[in-house]
């Protein structure tokens, strides 16, 4: 799809990729909606873009802040909708607060797919129209110490998946990008402490906004896993998962000493 001209919200934008996702659309002619919690963080980034940007200071994750998004997305005839809003809690499932576990579940999973639900009549009368779920390679490979997170993405990639299906002879396209480990906020010091240990690599959050544009310039909707060796773990754990299983018990002592250090407050990038 072509971005020059096109109306995008983005969700999530004062986060790092979404800081990072904002400058390469607009660096590439889009006029921007964006959309996160702390409207002077959002006054900041829209100093920094083209002129024209518009902002919406909202909680997505609650029914008003949905509904103040939509109304303004429709008054700005959004054509391209990227969710990136997200958040991550790290720690043993059974020692993490049920009040974490929810949020994460209500931003990441029910957000996207509320919001879809009432931009999609809009979107499918545009001359061509794009929705893009930011998911990650924790969608399709359960990782110990994010239980509610990876559970939420899987749910986000199966969404948009079939979405992409059902809306097959439409003028919309669906993607689904999964970024690997990022260097942003979103991610504690035990997080970050985890992937130096087991020799993770990490992107900057530039590499997932050009993996974005590009991921646009497709005419057909679809999957784009941005990294190696993870993009061969999600293959081989969707063929045969007992192989990751085995890779990964091998890392779990690592896990849980982390999981036991890891500050239980909530990280959201939003």
């Amino acid at each position: 799809m072509r971005i020059e001209g096109s109306t995008v919200l983005l969700t999530g934008a004062t986060g790092g990729i979404g800081q990072a996702m904002a400058h390469r659309l607009a660096g590439a002619g889009a006029r921007l909606l964006l959309c996160a919690r702390d409207a002077a963080r959002l006054a900041d980034l829209a100093e920094e873009l083209s002129p024209g940007t518009q902002t919406v200071a909202a909680d997505i994750a609650s029914a008003a802040g949905r509904t103040m998004l939509i109304e303004a997305a429709t008054a700005a005839a959004v054509e391209v909708v990227i969710h990136n809003a997200g958040t991550q809690e790290f720690g043993l499932f059974q020692e993490q607060d049920p009040a974490a576990l929810q949020r994460q579940f209500e931003l990441n999973l029910c957000a996207p797919v509320l919001l879809t639900r009432e931009l999609l009549p809009a979107l499918v009368r545009r001359d061509a129209a794009a929705l893009v779920f930011v998911g990650s390679a924790f969608g399709s490979i359960g990782h110990p110490g994010f239980a509610a997170y990876c559970a939420s993405k899987f749910g986000l990639r199966g969404f948009a998946e079939t979405l992409r299906r059902e809306l097959a002879d439409s003028v919309v396209r669906v993607h689904y990008l999964a970024p690997r480990a990022t260097r942003t906020a979103l991610n504690g010091p035990q997080v970050v402490a985890l992937n130096q240990a087991l020799g993770n690599a990490i992107d900057a959050p530039q590499r997932v906004a050009d993996e974005l544009l590009r991921l646009l310039d497709r005419d057909r909707g679809g999957e784009r896993f941005v990294g190696w060796p993870e993009k061969l773990f999600v293959r081989i754990n969707a063929v045969w998962p007992r192989l990751v299983d085995a890779a990964l018990a091998g890392k779990l002592a690592t896990v849980r000493r982390y999981a036991s250090q890891a500050n239980p407050e909530r990280r959201i990038d939003s």
